[in-house]
């Protein structure tokens, strides 16, 4: 049987230990404080952007909400931004994807302060990731790192396999896996042989959206696979990007679907507030 890895459980405990480090923060007069931006009224977005205000909450960080029309114009939000990036109260900027399309989501998220990019998808942080330098790492790949390291699985050396290319999860996380010594190979919808490629892999990371599309063939006997897909199934159901039960008895370790990766990252995007809090209030 496979080891299970419990996101829930491991999110627990790093807010229980961000929450300690807020109290000793807010001692120094320093209050971390995230400012969320949302453009129009996506229902999904919606239960985001509450489930990050109660973690907020949780452990003590400030949380305020910028709720702008689906109407709200490009030099509007572009404002709201710059404003945002002046104000020294606030430590962590995020513009809650998705945005309405005749607005530039890239646009928007490089005007973000990169000393403020908690989500991680400033140029600068990204870059700073290829080289290996310290920065704002994308909060899901960060989870799975942050996974990988507490249940002890080796990455140095280990041939990794990561399904998805997309900027936010599949890109950095094969940064992230490269600076741990990884051997790593991303595949995407134009890859040929997948589940050959899958099948060589010590570490399998799925991350491209479809249910259950890694099946127990693809997998080696004896290795780590971490699903980050969120869908749902006929009957409503959460599913990973992983089949599970066929998946499991394989696998030495494995992440559920939900209580894997999902809790983690917003573990992470709290983890990132607190250390922007840190930068901003010591330089």
């Amino acid at each position: 049987m496979a080891t299970i890895i419990n996101g829930k459980e491991l999110a627990q405990k790093i807010r229980m230990q961000l929450k300690e480090e807020v109290a000793k923060l807010k001692e120094q007069n320093i209050q971390p404080k995230l400012a969320v931006i949302m453009v129009g009224n996506d229902k999904a977005s919606e239960v985001y952007v509450r489930n990050k205000s109660k973690a907020c909450e949780e452990i003590g960080v400030g949380f305020e909400e910028f709720l702008l029309e689906e109407n709200t114009t490009r030099e509007a939000l572009l404002n709201l931004i710059e404003k945002l990036n002046n104000r020294e109260d606030i430590h962590g900027i995020l513009l809650q994807s998705p945005i309405p399309k005749h607005l530039d989501i890239r646009e928007a998220f490089n005007a973000i302060s990169y000393k403020k990019d908690v989500d991680g998808f400033h140029p600068i942080n990204v870059g700073k990731l290829a080289i290996g330098e310290e920065c704002f790492i994308s909060c899901t790949p960060a989870g799975v790192m942050k996974m990988l390291e507490e249940y002890h699985i080796e990455i140095e050396g280990k041939q990794a396999v990561v399904i998805g290319r997309s900027n936010i999860v599949g890109k950095p996380l094969v940064q992230c896996l490269l600076n741990k010594n990884a051997t790593v190979t991303i595949c995407h919808s134009k890859t040929k042989n997948i589940k050959e490629i899958a099948k060589g892999a010590d570490i399998l990371v799925a991350a491209l959206g479809k249910a259950k599309f890694v099946t127990a063939d693809m997998v080696k006997p004896g290795a780590t696979v971490i699903d980050v897909g969120i869908n749902r199934n006929e009957e409503g159901k959460l599913v990973g990007d992983v089949d599970f039960e066929n998946v499991e008895p394989i696998a030495t370790a494995i992440t559920p679907v939900p209580g894997g990766v999902g809790p983690m990252t917003i573990a992470m995007l709290m983890t990132n507030v607190v250390k922007a809090a840190k930068c901003i209030s010591t330089n």
